[in-house]
This record gives structure tokens, sequence and C-alpha cells, in this order.
């Protein structure tokens, strides 16, 4: 049931969608904690709101988002609770989503995060706030990017709301464990035909340096091992920053610097601004996953074109190449588009045999639905639904195949793993050491593979000495799909392990 009076209100958040996301949730917590909120789980009906972070990126997340809503004023109704729809999907459909989802008391925009207390306060008391309505929020900002960090004091820009003051943290972490994703940046720039996310997340705007590296101590001293810099275009960090030339190339050598940070992880970049020395800065700088995530989206030229971005097969396997110059056990992830509108036969086999020659280590399989608002959405061309599923299966049973190979590739050879989940038989932290799960330098989170500590090696530490936060030398003995079975040889650093396992607790 809902608290009694005078107690304090509590409330319980849900995430959908990506990491970044899920940074703006804990930003959320954080601004809720500090103003006296109670932060519960929503399953156990003591929530006197239960706030939905939607996700508005494609079909099946705005699905996703809308089944949750629905899922939440199940939850929330018998205990008299209420039910506010916040994040991408609020920001990009306003008004509209709040009249076609009456089980939201609520809808609330970005503009609405500064005082979410007391807007949550308002919807309590039977006052809720009008919706917002929605605008292209690229037109918030300064055209020119030197000129927006001036303008962001007026503009609500989620996840940037960094205090350095630890007594003030405007974070609250809503997991525990050793990894944690630290935002870079907000906003896109690039103008992709299918992409309808710079239009509600706005122009691309950078944290200041002093921001990220504060908020990155902080998860240090929360127990997080491992950082995973998140942003929509990483690779433009930077651009906008006043005093001189500013890069991730100047800031991931102070982050992998940071007591406690064991790996550094960046996502989300673009290939076509991948510069030469950020690629060294990723492969080469100690503490920093050789680990490259870019948006390759296809690989052929003429569908690349259409679709506003750059590259090609020949210009993507050059860059896969010289990747693996500078660190040949790099993991390189993707995603990619099927069924673009205009997609013909000759531009699919031109995909295929540039993910046969990239050996990547992961691939995500999209099939295009016209998104509103994009450019795409008018575009003439466009292949029948079922088409695209047909595509989306073929390329999809490809990428198995040779994200299977990769893997196999790997059996025989080191790989550092930090421990990330260990069997707690007892509950009190005495742990069997079933089931030790953590993930290799190229495994990135969620949807990379994992690797599975089974057995020590060469009188290495038997899988019941692991700890969440352990960084450990293994080698791969074996694959399971895209998985890896390891044996530890060595504890490279049980640096702040106890934290960790607090902080997964």
């Amino acid at each position: 049931m809902a608290s009694p009076e005078n107690a304090p209100r509590r409330a319980a958040l849900l995430t959908l969608g990506c990491a970044r996301n899920e940074v703006d949730s804990e930003e959320l917590a954080g601004r809720l904690a500090g103003s006296g909120w109670e932060l519960v789980d929503a399953e156990d009906g003591s929530a006197d709101v239960i706030v939905v972070n939607t996700c508005g990126f494609v079909e099946q997340a705005k699905k996703d988002s809308i089944d949750t809503v629905l899922a939440a004023s199940d939850v929330a109704r018998p205990a008299g609770a209420k039910v506010v729809a916040v994040g991408c999907l609020a920001e990009r459909y306003g008004a509209e989503l709040a009249r076609d989802l009456p089980e939201a008391d609520a809808v609330l925009g970005f503009d609405a995060y500064p005082e979410l207390a007391e807007r949550l306060g308002d919807v309590i008391g039977g006052h809720a706030p009008a919706p917002h309505v929605p605008t292209d929020r690229r037109m918030l900002l300064p055209i020119s990017p030197v000129e927006r960090p001036a303008a962001t004091a007026d503009v609500s820009v989620p996840g940037h709301d960094w205090v350095p003051d630890i007594a003030r943290v405007a974070r609250t972490r809503l997991s525990g464990g050793p990894v944690a994703s630290l935002k870079l940046a907000s906003g896109c720039d690039r103008r992709c035909a299918f992409c309808a996310i710079p239009s509600f997340r706005g122009s691309f705007v950078s944290r200041p340096p002093a921001d990220v590296l504060g908020e990155a101590a902080w998860l240090a001293s929360d127990g997080v091992r491992e950082l995973v810099l998140v942003s929509e275009n990483s690779t433009s960090y930077g651009k906008d920053l006043p005093g001189g030339t500013r890069s991730l190339v100047d800031l991931l050598p102070g982050l992998a610097a940071i007591e406690g940070i064991e790996r550094i992880r960046v996502s989300y970049l673009q290939p076509a601004e991948l510069r030469p020395d950020l690629l060294t800065a990723i492969a080469g700088t100690p503490g920093v996953a050789p680990y490259f995530d870019l948006s390759f989206q296809h690989a052929s030229a003429a569908v690349l074109r259409r679709m506003r971005r750059f590259g090609s097969r020949t210009d993507f396997l050059d860059l896969c190449s010289r990747i693996r110059e500078h660190a040949p056990e790099a993991g390189i992830r993707s995603n990619v588009i099927v069924g673009f509108p205009g997609e013909t036969e000759e531009d699919l086999v031109e995909l295929e045999q540039f993910l046969i020659g990239a050996r990547l280590d992961a691939v995500g399989v999209f099939g295009y639905s016209d998104e509103d608002g994009t450019e795409a959405e008018g575009y003439d061309g466009k292949v029948d639904p079922a088409e695209v599923r047909a595509r989306v299966e073929r390329i999809s049973a490809l990428v198995d195949e040779l994200m299977e190979q990769r893997a196999e590739e790997r059996v025989g050879t080191d790989v550092v793993v930090l421990v990330e989940r260990a069997a707690d038989d007892s509950g009190d932290g005495d742990f069997s050491g079933e089931d030790v799960v953590g993930r290799a330098a190229h495994q990135g989170p969620d949807a990379d593979g994992e690797s599975t500590v089974v057995a020590a090696a060469d009188g290495g530490p038997e899988p019941s000495d692991l700890r969440p936060g352990d960084l450990v030398r293994c080698r791969v003995v074996d694959t399971e799909g895209v998985d890896l079975v390891v044996e530890a040889l060595e504890i490279v650093s049980r640096a702040g392990a106890a934290a960790a396992l607090a902080g997964s607790g």
C-alpha cells in the first residue's frame, strides 16, 4: 500500500531501453533521494508512484514501454498508487501519449526532470501537470557547437546534472555490481535518414571533463571497477567544449588513472569520425579496453548514402584491419539495418561480404521500419515488410555463424575477465564459486556474450576464490555459442573487491 501520512513518500523506477536511459534513471533516483523520497521496488506494492522511464527508439521499444506502463498500472491501482511516464517516448509524443494511454496518471518530458520530486508530489495530490507539447529539441541550442555550453543552463539535458560534492551527488545507483555506465554527452548532430533520436534528445552536448572525472571517481568509491562510457556519439566528445582541443584522447588517461577503476570501455563510436589518434588511444591506453563499438549500419555504399551516412565495404574492412594492427585481439561490434528503402539483392550481398571479411565479435541485426518525422519515412522504394523479415532472418543466421566462429578463434588464448557474478548459496557472503561469470575486454555488457570460469589452471585460483570485482587472467578452453568457457590463471587485481561485493547485494 502507499505510505501512511507523514511518512516519506515512496517511488519506484522502471527503466527501458539503452544504457543512457539507465544513467538518466539513476539521476532521477538521485533527485528523489535528495528530496527525501524513499526508493522502493515496484513489485512490493509500497510505492506511492511508479515512474516508468520509457524508450522511444523503434516500434518494438515503444510497444515494450507501453506494455510496461500498463503492467505498472495493474500493480499500482490496487495500492492506490500513481503511474508516471517519463523518458524518450514521453518526450517524443507528450500530450498524444497522455491521450492514448490513460493508464498513465502523468506524462512528463525532460524539462520536468529538475523538479521531478515536486511534479510527482503534484501527481500524488491529484494535480497532475499538463503533458508537454513536444518540440524539436535540436532547436533549443545554438547551431554552432562551441556556443552551446553557455546555453545549456536553460535546457534540461538528462544525465548531465552532476554535483561534484559527494554529500549532494545527483545520482543514486539502482543496481549494484562492479560495472556502471557513465554518460559522456547527450544528443547528436548527425542527420541519419532513419533516426529520430536527435529530434527528441537534441543537439550534441559534451559534459565538462571535470564532471565526467568527478562522477567516475564517485562510482569507483561505490565499488565500480569498469566504466562504460555512453552517449549518442562518443567520437564527437569535446567538439563543443571551450578552451581549445578536448577529446576522448585527452580524457581517457585521466579516467584510467582513477584509483579503483580497472577498465574503461567506450561505446557508440561513429566509423566516419574515428580519427587515428582516438583509435590508437583506445587500442593502446593502459586500463582502456581495446573494444570498438562501431555504428556501421550497412556496408553498401549506395545504401549508406541513402541513409545519409559515409563509408563502404572497403572503407570498413580497412578500418577493422587498422584496429587489429594496433590490437590483434581487439573486440569489434556493430549493428546493421536491413530492408532499408531501395536496398537491392546486390546491396545485401555487399553487406554479407563485409560481415564475412570483418570477423566482428558481435552484431545486432535490425529490420528497417519507418520512424515518425524522419527523412526515410518519405522515401520511395520501400521493401515489403515480409521481405524485410526474411532479410533479417538471412543476415541473422549468417551473423550467428560468424560470431560463433569468432569466439572459437579465441580458444587457447588468454583473456582478462572482470568477474561480475558468483553464486552465494547462503546469502551471508559465503560464495560457493558455482557459475562464476564475467566479461573479457572484447565482451561489452548485455549483448556481446560473457565468460564463465569453470576451473583453475596451472595452479591458478579456484572459482570459489573469486569475487565480483576481481580482474582475472584466464585461458579460453571452450565456447558455448558466443560465450567463452575459461580457466582462471591468476588474479590480476583484487582492488576494492569487498566494496564491489557490497554493491552487488
